[in-house]
């Protein structure tokens, strides 16, 4: 079977390309399309690619590998020019339009939808906002672009034979923005790395980049009316600045650290403070795996790696009233163990994405093989054909 792995763009590694490096492992011989890639030899080998990448013309047009965003509005073209004749299974890894290549009805697609293209949707408003691009000409010819973007990414979703989501979240999303229904598979996380441990100190901590939507600043105000309780900040990011001129003497904002380091202040933290609205959000996993619980948005991905009175503490609005009566009640609560917590979280590992995934696509081919039979078959009764046998061929 010739496999071939389609992800939007390789630049940066991320949680999308977690994913990938999996996929990699599960099929090691298949070739990997993307629109452009900026990663270097070594980067590419630690996530299993070890063939040449398959790139698109954006990879050759000026400043292609910093401002890959900038030529948006010709991905959609760029990702069907990608030429995937020969393959018999194609898994597109997809957050933007990886999912838009041109397949055969012989082929079998499988989508592994990170989210559709969340600028596009229903965050759109949020997005423009945040960028400063929320009003004025530069807006509206923005908008244009964005209201082509979504055309071609609800058509291309009828092109894809089945569709894998990373939560019930974005499941509910897919069935809204695509009229189509997907199963779930939860992304890889590293549990193994993040080993529990079961005395806590007295902090809570916070584990982020620091840009508007993850609602850092939302956290150190919440906490600035706590002074009593100590919060610890690690992550960089464009809010950097602002965020530590804004903590009180109980919040510290130590930049970005080593993984050493992250993974120590996660297993000793009291519990981790998770604001923002994820797809699946992995960080609040790694957390569980040390045997920490979570204090977190109730909405999104965090439904799904949460539970609610055992594992963590859910807080219902975006303010920093909402996220102290948070915290009030979870000191008042008991929770699981942080060894039960950490077993919760072993339930995200990376055997568990390969067994699962695995299962289905097997599953998929096999149905897909036997309609491929069975279509050519009512074909040819309807054409008064009969088969071969080894009597007539005689």
């Amino acid at each position: 079977m010739k496999v071939a792995l389609v992800h939007d763009w390789l630049i940066d590694r991320g949680g999308a390309e977690g994913v990938l490096k999996v996929l990699l492992s599960i099929y090691p011989d298949a070739d990997v399309f993307t629109l452009v890639c900026g990663m270097n030899k070594d980067q590419l080998v630690e996530l299993g690619i070890h063939k040449p990448v398959k790139t698109s013309f954006i990879q050759r047009l000026p400043f292609a590998i910093k401002k890959y965003r900038h030529y948006l509005p010709f991905m959609p073209l760029a990702i069907q020019q990608l030429e995937l004749q020969g393959y018999d299974l194609i898994i597109s890894s997809n957050f933007c339009v990886a999912k838009g290549v041109i397949t055969g009805p012989d082929q079998l697609h499988i989508c592994y939808c990170h989210s559709p293209v969340r600028y596009a949707w229903d965050l759109q408003a949020q997005y423009l906002k945040e960028s400063g691009c929320d009003k004025g000409i530069k807006s509206w010819v923005i908008r244009y672009f964005l209201n082509n973007l979504r055309d071609f990414d609800a058509r291309s979703a009828l092109a894809v034979d089945k569709f894998i989501a990373n939560s019930t979240f974005i499941q509910r999303r897919i069935r809204k923005c695509y009229r189509r229904e997907s199963v779930v598979i939860y992304p890889p996380v590293e549990t193994t790395e993040f080993i529990m441990h079961a005395q806590k100190e007295d902090y809570y901590l916070v584990c982020s980049r620091l840009v508007q939507y993850k609602k850092v600043g939302l956290i150190i105000e919440a906490f600035n009316r706590m002074p009593d309780k100590k919060l610890l900040v690690l992550g960089g990011g464009p809010d950097y600045a602002q965020l530590v001129k804004k903590a009180g003497p109980n919040i510290s904002l130590m930049g970005y650290v080593t993984r050493e380091v992250l993974i120590e202040k996660m297993q000793n933290a009291k519990a981790f403070i998770h604001a923002a609205e994820e797809d699946f959000g992995i960080a609040p996993v790694e957390a569980q795996a040390c045997g920490t619980p979570i204090i977190g948005y109730g909405k999104g991905g965090l439904l799904d790696t949460v539970v609610e009175g055992k594992t963590g503490i859910y807080f219902d609005h975006h303010t920093a009233e909402s996220l102290c009566a948070a915290v009030q009640l979870f000191e008042k609560t008991q929770l699981l163990t942080p060894h039960e917590i950490a077993s919760f979280a072993s339930s995200f590992s990376e055997e568990r994405f390969k067994t699962d995934f695995i299962y289905a696509v097997e599953e998929w081919m096999r149905e897909h093989r036997q309609s491929c039979v069975s279509k050519a078959a009512e074909y040819m009764s309807h054409l008064h054909i009969k088969p071969l046998t080894k009597q007539t061929s005689q």
